[in-house]
């Protein structure tokens, strides 16, 4: 037990690497599009690997790479099925019964209307309009969580928030 511990300690900046690599990764699966999330995690990941492969050699390298790839993948799953039906899917990151605007003709109504920002707009975030769940998206700006604001336009899925200010 204490040769694991001081093999963590000797090659700490080795395992931090890796497993913010990985920590980052499985933010990325929650995040629209593939940002800085995933670009770090992947630098950060191929770091720690390049520093295994110079400091104990090919077959060390290999083994951390085999090691990190498991577990990149069984997290980023294990966070997928969470958010699906485990504590990450009571959470406000996670949009539950949000109604589809294609899906729905009362959407177009809703133009004009007020409500509130659920979470940060970034500029897409959730806001809650005429007791509905939404996935909206600001003009640009970023919006507040628990902010008040409008709804500008509908068009197909996408729905468009001005913040109501004063």
């Amino acid at each position: 037990m204490n040769d694991i511990i001081q093999f963590i300690v000797t090659n700490l900046p080795l395992v931090l690497c890796l497993l913010t690599g990985v920590g980052l990764l499985v933010l990325e699966v929650f995040m629209p599009g593939f940002g800085l999330p995933g670009t770090s995690g992947i630098i950060l990941m191929l770091v720690g690997i390049i520093m295994t492969f110079t400091n104990y050699g090919v077959v060390a390298g290999l083994a951390v790479t085999l090691i990190t790839l498991a577990v990149a993948g069984i997290s980023i799953t294990v966070s997928i099925k969470s958010a699906a039906s485990g504590r990450i899917s009571k959470s406000a990151l996670v949009l539950n019964n949000v109604i589809q605007p294609e899906e729905n003709e009362r959407m177009n109504a809703l133009a004009g209307k007020e409500g509130q920002a659920l979470t940060v707009l970034n500029p897409v975030g959730t806001a809650e309009i005429e007791g509905m769940r939404l996935s909206v998206v600001s003009e640009g700006e970023w919006i507040e969580k628990d902010a008040r604001v409008q709804v500008l336009l509908v068009e197909g899925s996408r729905v468009v928030v001005r913040e109501i200010k004063g």
